[in-house]
């Protein structure tokens, strides 16, 4: 019997991904399992019995009506080489080995997904849900995503989706974990395929993370901070408020998300710029007069950028400066900021001077570079930094901010 049902379990998976499965074929399809030594290497075995005990189940299956054999040279019983269905006995081999049809397991996803639709509302759950639905329409595979036998875990993953969409509260990972699975570290575990459906179903995703998508929805894996240093004051705290003068601190504070509704700038001490760094090693090292620094950390998230806004609204005059990486993750970085915050930042330090200044750092442009930086200059909203990118292109140079002195 185990002969039998690995047999007839291929040829049931090559059915389902045929086009005879969804009456789209054209011409004649015949399904086959070929004997071979990837396919059933114990067959070539010249010290196993196996060879007679396929020969029987080929045999049986044959006498069952369930498949034909072809043997080499038309001498049955002799080499064997391919077993072919007899596919009008399909439905008859699904009940033989207690399999479920495709098409049904298909059948109860749509019905699923039909009902998460109304429930699930929200506009990357409700993009993915359509999606899915389409593709199953279609006969399409979603096994990217879904198990079809597994109508549990769909609901699981799609309402997951949609309490990640509508949480309004700053929340641990392991804590919102539990309140979704009641298990701590389920979360962590299917972070992988969350973070790919929040990527591909949104338009403000991309080149984010898993951790920092999550962040945007207030959910962190540790406290999230945002680092500011430089000039300027501020108080903090409520009920017993304190101020802070930034200048006191060499390498300024960091400021829980959870404090920065009771946080407010003071305009006692003069201000000239607020420049938004990318990376940690240039925040710290980094000093500007008359400067509010902040460390962005790659892509913003909600806790920055609100930090930033609030910042906008008591410093509308001053000048806004974004300071990263003169590659295209840089400018792309750079633009996102522009896009989502509302604030008019200029770049600093990223441009045609800068590459030339430190030359004897740059390195070379990948091939992906060079396919994205063709995308950025065909891309009206890139146009204020057009020179500084036709020159990377020009002499195939990017350049990592760390190496900017």
């Amino acid at each position: 019997m185990k002969y039998e049902e690995k047999i007839l379990q291929a040829l049931l998976d090559s059915y389902e991904r045929s086009s005879l499965s969804r009456g789209e074929n054209t011409v004649a399809v015949h399904i086959s399992f070929p004997i071979t030594k990837k396919t059933m290497p114990i067959y070539f075995d010249e010290n196993s019995l196996a060879y007679e005990e396929i020969h029987g189940a080929a045999g049986h299956l044959e006498e069952l009506g369930y498949t034909c054999s072809v043997w080499k040279g038309g001498r049955k019983n002799h080499i064997l080489q391919k077993i072919v269905l007899c596919d009008e006995r399909v439905d008859e081999i699904y009940r033989y080995l207690g399999r479920v049809p495709e098409k049904k397991k298909q059948q109860i996803q749509l019905q699923t997904l039909k009902e998460l639709k109304g429930e699930c509302a929200t506009l990357i759950a409700g993009k993915f849900i359509s999606w899915l639905i389409e593709r199953l329409e279609q006969g399409k595979s979603v096994k990217e995503y879904l198990e079809l036998e597994n109508i549990e875990e769909t609901r699981r993953l799609i309402r997951v989706i949609t309490a990640i969409e509508t949480n309004q509260k700053e929340i641990y990972i392991r804590e919102f974990s539990v309140r979704c699975f009641g298990d701590s570290k389920e979360l962590e575990k299917k972070a992988g395929l969350i973070g790919k459906i929040l990527r591909r179903f949104s338009d403000d995703y991309a080149e984010m993370d898993n951790d920092a998508i999550l962040a945007e929805y207030g959910i962190y894996r540790t406290p999230n901070y945002v680092y500011v240093k430089g000039n300027g004051s501020l108080r903090v705290g409520e009920p017993d408020s304190y101020e802070v003068n930034l200048g006191n601190l060499h390498q300024g504070i960091g400021l829980s998300g959870e404090d920065l509704d009771s946080l407010e700038w003071l305009v006692d001490i003069p201000v000239k710029k607020v420049i938004t760094i990318e990376n940690l090693t240039t925040f710290f090292r980094w000093e500007e007069s008359d400067s509010i620094l902040i460390y962005l950390g790659g892509y913003h998230n909600a806790v920055r950028r609100k930090f930033l806004q609030k910042l906008y609204k008591v410093f509308p005059n001053v000048e806004y400066f974004h300071f990263g990486d003169i590659d295209v993750g840089g400018f792309e970085i750079y633009r996102d900021l522009c896009n989502r915050t509302g604030i008019p930042f200029q770049t600093y330090r990223m441009g045609i001077h800068e590459l030339k200044q430190y030359e004897s750092y740059t390195k070379k442009l990948t091939a992906n570079d060079q396919r994205r930086l063709e995308v950025l200059l065909e891309k009206k909203e890139y146009e204020t930094v057009w020179p500084v990118l036709k020159y990377m292109k020009e002499h195939g140079k990017k350049l990592e901010q760390e190496s900017i002195s």
